[in-house]
């Protein structure tokens, strides 16, 4: 689901147990260093800016940030709350299943309003 679009990259929630997006360029490149200047620069401050507010918000035990691309091989960045008591941890998400588990989290469309006004913020 696309919660956010603008010139330069659009940001989808992934489904899952965990607070979870994934930041998608709107020009495909396959790789990181195939992006023009203003595009990676747009990447990382979005990543950084979830990364914060994630922090904030959540309250995680660790925020893990991952660009694979094997599967779906154009250019994206993952960015995920992890918990200690979360199904995987400390395995990451694409690991084996630690346990079965129901978060109590906060309400995730309160942090997605938030989110949005705060990349209605950035340049």
């Amino acid at each position: 689901m696309k919660i956010y679009e603008d010139n330069n990259l659009y940001i989808e929630v992934e489904k899952s147990e965990i607070p979870w997006l994934k930041i998608f360029p709107i020009k495909k490149f396959k790789e990181l260093s195939d992006c023009d200047e203003l595009t990676r620069e747009k990447l990382f401050r979005v990543m950084l800016l979830i990364e914060t507010e994630m922090i904030k918000y959540y309250k995680p035990k660790k925020v893990n940030i991952a660009m694979f691309g094997n599967y779906l091989p154009i250019l994206h960045i993952h960015v995920m709350a992890r918990f200690e008591n979360d199904s995987y941890f400390p395995e990451p998400m694409w690991g084996k299943k630690q346990r079965d588990v129901k978060l109590d989290l906060p309400d995730f469309d309160k942090f997605k309003q938030g989110l949005l006004r705060e990349l209605s913020q950035l340049q």
